[in-house]
């Protein structure tokens, strides 16, 4: 493959910097991370480049490929670093100390600017100084890359509220909203207890809103406030997301979550990831069944979509409607590692038991998960049988998922 370069000679008293962007504005787009680089530093500011950027970023190959990962958030996929610019401004625009006007924190929400956003700051609150933000930048990012990691999702994960579990509600749940006010906790709250408390608290909040199948589109508006508001102990972190009774951001109660389980249709994933946040609850510590990482477990459905190939029929069409609709509820849904053959996925209730020839089942394929209790020992499996294994998910995630 043959590469061209090009030189481009300076004189003393021209703008590498400017040039820098004239250029690149004529051609492909940079991401924020690289124009925040030429933004901060230039040919001679190269001791702090090493000191405060290189030595974080670029520290060696495994450094670099944590930061270069992309992760999908939303409907695009972005730069582990970029994701890190975007919660670390988060740390100076929320700041108080800032008088930032209405009209400034509106533009800083964009993420399509939000390299210029930097630069805009810095020029209007902070008299020019890059110092205010550099001086901080390498904290921060060493911090972020201990607490948010993605291979969370394909490991094992302890059975109450701590980072492992929220990195799956971020990863795993695709809710990166979540990274601003996690970070900011971090890196101003010491004491771990303290920690695993909030971040218990926040699941909680999270997944019963997901159980609801409440809005997620007004998380930025919450955490944006709770680093307003330098929420730092679990006590002011549960008082502020109860008070508030706005429907796209309220904390659900028992009575909704229990109608959450019994009646939300939910995407695969969202219903995998509550299931899976139950499974690591409920089993027993010493069970000698391990569990595997989230993404090591698929869906499946108890009662089939096909139920009318292999299944009783129902009395009337209301009957067959109303199974149509609890067999795509929590009730009927299960985490199993090994997907089902779909012979044996839609077959009776027997042969999704027990398998046929050499093709496993339930009992065999669901063996050893708690979220399955007594499923396995069931004669028959009916749209009751969805209702009491709901109500059963319901006394176990308002255990997990307390509203203190």
């Amino acid at each position: 493959m043959n590469t061209q370069f090009v030189r481009i000679d300076l004189t003393a008293d021209e703008d590498e910097q400017q040039i820098f962007d004239t250029i690149n504005s004529l051609g492909v787009s940079l991401t924020t991370s690289e124009l925040l680089k030429n933004y901060f530093f230039n040919r001679d500011t190269v001791a702090e480049y090493d000191a405060k950027w290189s030595s974080v970023f670029e520290k060696d190959e495994e450094t670099k490929a944590y930061w270069d990962q992309e992760i999908e958030t939303g409907r695009v996929r972005r730069a582990m670093i970029d994701i890190f610019f975007d919660a670390f401004f988060q740390m100076f625009t929320q700041d108080k100390k800032y008088p930032i006007s209405s009209e400034d924190r509106i533009s800083y929400n964009r993420l399509d600017r939000l390299a210029l956003s930097y630069q805009h700051f810095i020029n209007t609150y902070c008299n020019g100084d890059k110092s205010v933000v550099l001086d901080k930048l390498k904290p921060y990012a060493t911090r972020f890359q201990e607490i948010f990691r993605p291979e969370y999702c394909n490991m094992s994960i302890p059975a109450s509220g701590g980072i492992e579990r929220l990195n799956i509600v971020i990863f795993g749940l695709k809710t990166t909203t979540l990274i601003p006010y996690i970070l900011f906790l971090a890196q101003n709250v010491t004491d771990p207890n303290t920690l695993n408390k909030m971040y218990g608290i926040l699941e909680s909040y999270m997944m019963r809103r997901m159980v609801v199948h409440a809005s997620s589109k007004n998380y930025n508006r919450v955490v944006y406030s709770l680093i307003l508001n330098a929420v730092k102990d679990p006590e002011s972190l549960y008082v502020f997301l109860t008070k508030n009774e706005d429907a796209s951001t309220y904390f659900p109660d028992d009575e909704e979550l229990l109608n959450g389980f019994q009646h939300s249709r939910l995407t695969n994933l969202q219903t995998r990831g509550i299931l899976y946040l139950l499974e690591s609850y409920v089993r027993p510590a010493n069970t000698a069944t391990t569990l595997f990482g989230f993404d090591g477990y698929s869906l499946e459905h108890l009662m089939p979509k096909k139920w009318r190939n292999n299944w009783s029929p129902c009395g009337t069409e209301e009957l067959a409607r109303q199974r149509d609709i609890a067999l795509l509820t929590l009730g009927n849904l299960a985490i199993i590692p090994q997907s089902l053959n779909a012979s044996i996925r839609d077959g009776n209730w027997d042969v999704k038991l027990s398998g046929k020839g050499n093709k496993p089942g339930l009992k065999e394929c669901a063996a050893g998960l708690s979220t399955m209790y007594d499923v396995l020992q069931k004669e028959s499996w009916s749209e009751n049988d969805i209702d009491l294994r709901a109500r059963w998910l319901f006394e176990n995630a308002k255990k997990l998922w307390p509203l203190m």
